[in-house]
């Protein structure tokens, strides 16, 4: 047994465990409960309806499905949250303990662990890193809200085996332990529906540092202003040669008087936004990797999906999905990033946020706007004054459909459209990758 598996069962066994939402990671909960820990009692609790048989749940399972499927929890010694379930009943409140895997996963190998957050380029930024590594041939692992719960990478796990863990604000709410080397990339308006204000969002996401020790490392925006920690702090800007390691011309400097040019002509990462993140990278693996090692991993990395991809040449039109974009900045960055733009699609779920900063720019940048859905009804009404440049470029359409069609009439051939919602998918479609999937289907059928 090793010490993972010694620790969860050490936690669990002999106490009544309930598994709270049985989607990826609660299956992986149970399966790594079932296999280490001899529990007294075990329930899955799910809004949704569980099927026992496709999940191969014994009798021995208790499921508590439906709209009062968190009134019980207390019931239970130990709850595992999953990340996507919003707690009713603040966990203070409750006499259970609620923990999650990745609370566990951090007991035993946070030492290990280089975790990831921000608002935006966390996946990017944690696929990189991981690239990096194990082209460099280290004995390397990648987990959390990059798709694969980290229970599932338990049992290969060594002693000396580095995880690279990309951590949202949800899988950070209620942490209490922090990983040894810890990123924090960027902060900014996201999640209100949730958290109600930036601070509350902030809170959730702090706990990525909050509990580091001595020795521990921190890698953050000079904005991020950590609060009195134990662990180093470095700091990595994309401009401001204050910070500890900053992007100047595509070339990453430190204070230390150390220089990394990026090689711009052969990266497959797009913009100067993406030219922060390999910054970050290069300062997180510089100790682990050589710089030839850095490098040809570097040019090797494919964008991730949905992330200002090129999605293809339709109607003589350059195409490319950035659906991944939820905020203002990130739809600034699309556009200063991509070939000639002349126009950007954006709207979707409207979660409150401040569009101004995203206006205030569109107004300056002379392409067509179209605004779809609920978010981009407020965009389109923001720019309709006399204060915005040539309102009569900015268009409102229902929805997505509607705003490929408009693009493929008004985008001029040999020049670019992006899609960068700086907006929610959710009401819309199930994630942003399935609104990605639709506009690339909506592109292709355009031939």
């Amino acid at each position: 047994m090793n010490k993972f598996a010694e620790y969860l069962n050490k936690y669990a066994a002999g106490k009544s465990v309930c598994i709270l939402g049985f989607g990826r990671e609660g299956r992986s909960t149970y399966v790594r409960l079932a296999q280490y820990c001899s529990v007294s009692r075990i329930a899955v609790a799910d809004l949704n309806p569980v099927d026992r048989a496709k999940n191969e749940l014994p009798d021995s399972v208790e499921l508590i499905c439906g709209a009062d499927y968190q009134k019980r929890l207390d019931e239970f010694d130990i709850v595992f949250k999953s990340p996507g379930i919003v707690l009713e009943v603040p966990p203070e409140q409750h006499k259970c303990d609620i923990t999650c895997e990745t609370q566990i996963f951090f007991s035993v190998y946070r030492k290990q662990i280089i975790g990831i957050t921000g608002t935006k380029g966390k996946s990017t930024t944690t696929s990189l890193i991981f690239h990096v590594l194990d082209k460099a041939g280290l004995d390397c692992r990648i987990a959390g809200n990059i798709g694969i719960p980290v229970f599932d990478i338990a049992d290969s796990m060594n002693d000396d085996t580095i995880v690279v863990c990309e951590l949202s604000c949800h899988q950070l709410e209620y942490m209490s332990v922090s990983p040894a080397k810890a990123v924090f990339l960027n902060l900014y308006e996201e999640h209100l529906d949730h958290y109600g204000t930036l601070e509350k969002y902030y809170a959730a996401k702090k706990n990525i540092y909050l509990y580091q020790q001595a020795g521990d490392v921190l890698w953050c925006d000079p904005e991020i202003k950590p609060d009195d920690i134990a662990a180093e702090i470095r700091t990595v800007s994309g401009s401001d040669e204050r910070a500890d390691v900053f992007v100047t011309g595509g070339v990453v400097r430190d204070s230390g008087g150390g220089e990394y040019a990026i090689p711009t002509d052969r990266v497959k990462l797009l913009g100067v936004h993406n030219h922060y993140n390999i910054a970050v990278a290069w300062d997180v693996c510089r100790s682990l990797v050589s710089r030839e090692q850095f490098t040809e991993a570097l040019c090797s990395f494919d964008p991730l999906a949905h992330r200002l991809e090129f999605v293809g040449i339709s109607r003589d039109i350059r195409w490319y999905d950035d659906s991944i974009s939820t905020a203002c900045a990130t739809a600034v960055e699309a556009l200063k990033s991509v070939p000639q733009p002349a126009t950007i699609i954006v709207g979707g779920m409207d979660r409150g946020i401040d569009y101004r900063p995203l206006v205030d720019f569109l107004s300056g940048f002379e392409v067509s706007v179209i605004c779809m859905e609920a978010s981009g009804k407020r965009v389109f009404g923001m720019t309709q004054t006399p204060d915005f440049s040539r309102p009569e470029r900015v268009h409102y359409v229902p929805h997505l459909a509607d705003a490929v069609q408009l693009a493929a009439e008004i985008t001029p051939a040999g020049m670019s459209c992006v899609m960068s919602p700086a907006a929610a998918s959710y009401g819309i479609f199930k994630n942003f990758e399935e609104r990605g999937d639709a506009f690339k289907a909506l592109v292709a059928g355009l031939e």
